[in-house]
């Protein structure tokens, strides 16, 4: 069998204020796919309902839209894939041996509460496999709990996007939450790069995590060396 890793993708498309729309992250999904795929690995995505998977605007516009993005949007093979992503009831966990992350800030809302994932998650790190987030994928991780009821984050080294990457960006005051204090809540050993917006991972045993949309590619390595 070949190695296959699961991509966790939003569903949702804007932040509680609908004048404000967001999405995914576009290239923290392409640059981690393209890693993969050169691995030669198989792919699917998932979201917390199903279906479709809207893009974050500003992920598609210069500086942040680049080759590997403009690819995929001018691929109607790979479009299609985010307009009709599995839902956790049809994933099975036993078939993929890492589970990837993808960001943008649509995650914050949809993302730490679905128990499919949490589940999916769970059954991936208990027997081993490699759990991964990029940015503010690891709001996927927040309230995910291990069959002893401890939470997987507790006490593990990880990275996501930063409360001050968040100020910088401008969305301070549109996040539901602060996500990096979330994640020191539930016992992270939370880390971040000493400059903001440059590429950091963070991997701890089987868990590799990216902290803002430079790091998709770097952190998709780390898991592909791992795995």
């Amino acid at each position: 069998m070949s190695t296959r890793v699961l991509h966790v993708v939003t569903n949702v498309g804007h932040y509680d204020d609908p004048a404000h729309p967001t999405g995914l992250w576009l290239s923290e999904l392409t640059h981690a796919w393209q890693v993969f795929e050169d691995h030669g690995f198989s792919q699917d995505l998932v979201s917390p309902a199903g279906g479709r998977s809207p893009l974050e605007p500003r992920s598609l516009k210069l500086p942040n839209c680049d080759r590997s993005t403009r690819a995929w949007q001018a691929s109607s093979e790979r479009t299609a894939l985010l307009e009709h992503t599995a839902s956790p009831e049809e994933i099975d966990p036993a078939r993929y041996d890492a589970i990837f992350f993808t960001g943008g800030h649509a995650v914050m809302y949809d993302f730490p509460d679905s128990e499919g994932l949490q589940r999916i998650t769970r059954e991936i790190f208990e027997r081993g496999g490699i759990v991964s987030s990029v940015c503010h994928g690891y709001c996927g991780l927040l309230n995910t709990r291990l069959s002893d009821g401890s939470h997987l984050l507790a006490g593990r080294r990880m990275t996501g996007f930063s409360w001050r990457e968040e100020e910088l960006a401008k969305v301070a005051e549109l996040v539901p939450y602060n996500a990096e204090e979330e994640a020191r809540r539930r016992g992270a050993l939370y880390e971040k790069a000493r400059l903001p917006f440059v590429s950091h991972t963070v991997t701890d045993g089987t868990l590799v995590t990216g902290q803002n949309p430079g790091s998709a590619k770097a952190t998709a390595r780390r898991v592909a060396a791992l795995l």
